[in-house]
This record gives structure tokens, C-alpha cells and sequence, in this order.
């Protein structure tokens, strides 16, 4: 844009200056040859006087020591021709030159000839001048001199020069105060657009300066800014409403299940027991969306702040967290890290929330026999853990609908979930300038991809070590190098 509008301004220059130095430099050429026209024309009129007696009489009289004295003064040829055109007498450097001709048979009509009209600087080629020889009115010759233009298209010469470097340097001007100008119009654009990435980025609080440039732009700026107030406005009062909503329905509904407990011992019908049974499972899941909304809603309310962790050590936590769990439902949990930190640069507790996710739905699908593999290693210029597990797994379909919120594939639907948590994953990870992924595994299973920016200290990787968590109630640890 600014490179168009200096382009545009450069060519409106050009135009302007060609507008005037053209017609300029065209007056300067035919006024200079206009000065030494008029000055061979008075030279001529003047030995027009002197050539009456060499014309009648047959001698030259004075008239030959004045055309030699001319000749070698001036270095300008000229000769005196009669009527019927033959040379009566001539400077020694005389020539007939181009255009001779039509001057003499102009002055020979008893009019005065002069030509060229301009002696521009490609041209070659002499002034030349004609004056008639009268004699009571009777044309008895013509007086013709030959001017050397040599002189004349160097000061033409000179001229133009002169004119073509003031308009370099017009046009330097214009370039300079056009990039001034340009960077004074763009510059509220420029901040615009840098705005508008950074707020696209998450940086709600980021504004447009709305003093710069001109009036229509600075009401632009300020028109961005009040946009961007109201739409962050509602974004926390949309944020604001879930999470409040999420936090004042945890009281009631955790009232409505401790009635519903004491309810149990009462009952002594069957299918009473069972429907008892059924209203606490309701309100368990109603409690698991309810938390859910919750993280979902403090995960977006992010200021993108960042915090150094270390992704070994955090899988490391998060695995022997989940171990309990996977034992209790006969799934083999494992980590594979290297040895040294994998330091990562993410917002606070997005490694750990997105694990406790994709390690949840990783063992809640393996099923009794299934394993569960969660590994961590320098990657691509930053950290990548993977979660990789042998569940049924996904569709392609599936896999592009996985992290929109509640949704859940038909299959599963029997199983616990509120359908939120792969979105938290996907908005933690985008909030650490992070990447998610999600593939089939091979033959079967689901691989969950994060990868996070690395902290610039982050150490080389070490050689791998893969090692299953040692169980509490198992035997010695089993470890296995990779």
C-alpha cells in the first residue's frame, strides 16, 4: 500500500514536471537560437549595404576585407551571390550548408531568411541567414552567412541540464515527502492491522492509538476501538455468566444429592432402589458438566501469560496420578520420556489439564487388557507429548468433530463425559501457541498429539529411556531401554 501511494505520487510529479519543463525547455532552445539569428540577421542587413558597388561595378571593393575580417574574427562563413545565384564574393572558410538553398531563394524575393526555427542539441547543422540586396527596389543579390551551431546547442545543452536536474531533484523531494506523507496516512492502518492480529491472538486488552494520521482514519481507529470494547464486554460477560452460573448451580445440585442419599435407606422396593440409583448417577453427571464448564470457562479467560514447566516431569505427575485408575480398570498405563527436563513455554497448567483430559478418555476407551501410552520428547523446536492408547478410535468425520463442545460420537454415548473435554484441551493448547492433533492409530487406537514452544534454556534431549511406572502393588520395577 504505502509502496502504490508513493508509486502514484511519483508519477503525478513526473507529469507535472513534464507538463512544465517541456514547453520550458522548448522556449529556452528557440529563444537562444533567436538571440543569434537576430544578431547574423544585423551582421547581414549591414554587408547588404556594403555589396551594392561590388554588384554593379564587378569589384568587391571593402566588401571582400570585411567578409575575411568576419570570417576570422567570428568563424562564421558568408558570401555574396547575385541574381543569378553565382558567388560574386566569399570568406574563405564559406560553404553552402543545408538549407542555403531555400534562404537565397527567399531573399532573392526580397524577403530576409533565417532557419532553423530551434537548433536543438541532436541536430546538426548551421544557422543560416539571407538578406536581400535592394537597389532602388530591384533585388540585385543576396548577402548569406553560415553560423556554426556548436555554441548555441551547448548552452541549449546547458539549459536542459540545468532543468533536468532540478527536476531530479523535485522528484526527490516528491519521493521523500511522499514516504512521509504515505507513512503519516498508512500509519493508523498499519496499527490497525497489528491490533487486529494481536486481539485475533488473544490479546483482548490491545487498542488502536486514535490521534495518528488523518481525520477520516483517526475516527476509523476510534470507531476499531469502541468495537473492540463491546465485543470484548460481551465476551466476559459471556465468560463471566458460565462460570457464576456453573459455580451457583454446584450448591443446589450438591443439596439435591445428599437429599437424594438420604433417601436410599428408605427405600425397599426393587425398581425404587434402582431408580435411586439411576437420580445419583444423573447427579454425578451433572456435577462432571458442571466442572467442566467451569475449566472451559477459566481456560478462555486466559491474558496469555506464560509459565516454564517441565513436560517430563508434569507426564510424569499426571501418569502416576492416573495409575489408580488404570489398574482399576486392568489398563497398562506407561511413560516415555527422556531423562534430561523437555522445559516448554505454556499458559499455567495446560499441560496438565490437557493430559488429565486425553489420559482420561485414553483409559475410560482402552477397555480391561487395553494399554495406555503417554510420551514426551524435544520435537519440531519445541516440546511434543503424545497420548497414545488401543481403543476403538475414530472416524475421520469423528476426528474433525472431536473438539466441539458436548459433542459426542453415537457410539459412546452410554459412557460418562460432558463432551467438553478435548474442546479445554484445544483451547489450552491454542492459548500456549500450541499445536493439537489427532490421528488413528495403527492397527487400532487413538493418538493425541500436543506440542507446546520450547523455553529458550531448554536442554538437548537425552538418550530415551521408556519406563513403566512402577505399581505399588506389583513387583520391582520393570524398566525397558529404547
Amino acid at each position: 500500500m504505502r509502496r502504490r501511494l508513493v508509486i502514484s505520487y511519483l508519477l503525478l510529479m513526473v507529469l507535472v514536471l513534464m507538463a512544465l519543463e517541456t514547453p520550458l525547455a522548448a522556449t529556452l532552445a528557440t529563444r537562444e537560437t533567436d538571440r543569434v539569428r537576430a544578431d547574423r540577421l544585423a551582421d547581414a542587413t549591414r554587408f547588404a549595404s556594403l555589396a551594392g558597388p561590388a554588384l554593379r561595378g564587378g569589384t568587391p571593393g571593402p566588401l571582400d576585407n570585411e567578409l575575411r575580417s568576419y570570417d576570422e574574427l567570428y568563424g562564421i562563413g558568408a558570401a555574396v551571390v547575385d541574381r543569378e545565384r553565382r558567388t560574386v564574393v566569399a570568406s574563405e572558410s564559406w560553404q553552402p550548408a543545408r538549407g542555403t538553398r531555400e534562404a537565397l531563394a527567399t531573399a532573392l524575393s526580397g524577403q530576409q531568411a533565417s532557419g532553423p526555427e530551434s537548433v536543438w542539441p541532436w541536430v546538426d547543422g548551421p544557422i543560416v541567414v539571407a538578406v536581400p540586396i535592394n537597389d532602388g527596389g530591384e533585388v540585385l543579390g543576396a548577402v548569406v552567412t553560415a553560423t556554426p551551431a556548436a555554441a548555441v546547442r551547448r548552452t541549449v545543452t546547458t539549459w536542459w541540464l540545468l532543468l533536468a536536474g532540478m527536476g531530479l531533484l523535485a522528484v526527490l523531494a516528491c519521493v521523500l515527502t511522499a514516504f512521509g506523507l504515505a507513512g503519516w496516512v498508512l500509519r493508523p492502518v498499519t496499527e490497525l492491522d497489528a491490533v487486529t492480529h494481536e486481539i485475533a491472538e488473544g490479546d483482548g486488552g490491545a487498542r488502536v492509538q486514535h490521534r495518528l494520521g488523518p481525520p477520516e482514519l483517526r475516527r476509523l481507529a476510534a470507531s476499531f476501538n469502541h468495537m473492540a470494547d463491546a465485543v470484548s464486554d460481551v465476551l466476559d460477560r459471556q465468560r463471566a455468566f458460565v462460570a457464576h452460573a456453573s459455580h451457583q448451580l454446584r450448591n443446589p445440585l450438591t443439596a439435591l444429592r445428599l437429599r437424594v442419599e438420604e433417601l436410599g435407606p428408605s427405600l425397599t422396593d426393587p425398581q425404587g432402589r434402582a431408580e435411586h440409583q439411576l437420580a445419583l448417577e444423573e447427579t454425578d453427571r451433572l456435577a462432571l458438566v458442571l466442572d467442566a464448564l467451569l475449566t472451559l470457562a477459566r481456560a478462555e479467560r486466559r491474558e496469555n501469560q506464560r509459565v516454564t514447566v517441565d513436560a517430563a516431569a508434569v507426564a510424569a505427575s499426571r501418569v502416576a496420578a492416573w495409575q489408580p485408575l488404570a489398574r482399576h480398570r486392568s489398563v497398562a498405563l506407561r511413560l516415555t520420556a527422556a531423562e534430561s527436563p523437555a522445559y516448554a513455554r505454556t499458559v499455567p497448567t495446560a499441560i496438565d489439564q490437557a493430559l488429565d483430559a486425553l489420559i482420561d478418555n485414553a483409559v475410560k476407551f482402552s477397555g480391561a487388557g487395553g494399554e495406555v501410552t503417554v510420551s514426551v520428547r524435544h520435537g519440531d523446536g519445541g516440546v511434543a507429548l503424545e497420548v497414545r492408547d488401543t481403543g476403538p478410535g475414530m472416524t475421520s468425520s469423528q476426528l474433525g468433530q472431536a473438539t466441539e463442545r458436548f459433542w459426542r460420537a453415537p457410539e459412546v454415548q452410554n459412557v460418562d463425559g460432558a463432551g467438553l473435554g478435548l474442546t479445554i484441551v484445544a483451547v489450552l493448547v491454542d492459548a500456549s501457541d500450541g499445536r493439537l492433533t489427532m490421528r488413528r492409530g495403527e492397527p487400532r487406537g487413538l493418538v493425541a498429539g500436543l506440542w507446546f514452544p520450547a523455553d529458550p534454556p531448554a536442554a538437548l534431549p537425552a538418550p530415551r529411556v521408556a519406563a513403566e511406572l512402577p505399581d505399588p502393588a506389583a513387583g520391582p520395577e520393570e524398566t525397558l531401554v529404547g
